[in-house]
């Protein structure tokens, strides 16, 4: 029996794979076809096996497809097969380009639908204790993109630098150094920042530091793409939670050896 031509745009959360909603799996278990993007946990698609499974993932200039050629094979295949779900990592429309594959959809006749996703910008800084609001030191947040169409960065991280709120760039690593000058330009050497690799999955790495060091940190850690870029004075929560952990630990250890002394 052939199914109605259709297109799920889904949000698979921020990369742990127990992040995502009842509702997006329940969507991929009904799919025919999924079309899956680099950033995703492969193990969600276990939930789907009935499904084909297509990577049309893209990363920093090794683009294995273009937009282009992905919306025509979300049609293509909603056309053979009947229910497409495109797989996106996080928030299908926070820098996700979901709403171009379904205006394009929409346009070639499919049905539609959306599942919302956790975005990492929220979820990756949470997992390492930063909140990104918090009374009487950050009332507000920028999400933004570190790099746009035209490879530059967003003008948009010189207007957040000189506001007081907690400013999360995504897709910037590249673009690093210019981020840090912009921000020194505006006085802010001091300003906390956190960068977060692979946030929330079990390769998950951190570096923590100021604007005016957080480039040595990186290169001495060797973070790297992908990753999410937190400034402001919220970071400083981070550091705060590692240390409880650390007390923690320490208390654990030491009543350990009691233990075994006692013994």
């Amino acid at each position: 029996m052939f199914n109605t031509p259709k297109l799920s745009v889904v949000g698979a959360g921020p990369g742990d794979p127990e992040l995502i909603t009842i509702k997006a799996l329940n969507v991929l278990k009904s799919a025919q076809v999924i079309l899956y993007d680099a950033l995703i946990n492969r193990k969600l698609l276990e939930y789907a096996p009935q499904a084909e499974h297509i990577f049309v993932g893209k990363r920093k200039d090794k683009h294995r497809f273009p937009q282009e050629e992905i919306n025509e094979l979300i049609v293509k295949y909603a056309l053979e097969r009947g229910h497409v779900v495109r797989l996106k990592g996080g928030d299908p429309f926070i820098f996700g380009r979901g709403s171009e594959e379904i205006d394009f959809a929409r346009k070639n006749g499919l049905e539609t639908a959306v599942v919302s996703g956790i975005t990492s910008s929220i979820a990756v800084p949470a997992n390492v204790g930063i909140p990104l609001t918090q009374r009487g030191t950050s009332e507000s947040f920028w999400v933004i993109t570190g790099t746009t169409s035209q490879r530059k960065l967003s003008n948009d991280v010189r207007l957040a630098a000189q506001s007081t709120a907690t400013v999360v760039i995504l897709m910037g690593m590249g673009k690093l150094k210019e981020i840090v000058e912009v921000f020194k330009g505006f006085g802010k050497e001091n300003v906390p920042v956190g960068i977060i690799q692979n946030g929330t999955t079990e390769n998950e790495r951190s570096g923590f530091g100021t604007i005016r060091s957080i480039e040595k940190v990186v290169s001495a850690k060797k973070l790297g793409a992908p990753a999410i870029i937190v400034i402001g004075e919220v970071v400083k929560e981070a550091n705060a939670l590692q240390q409880i952990f650390q007390q923690a630990r320490t208390t654990s250890n030491k009543s350990k050896l009691v233990k075994i002394g006692a013994a």
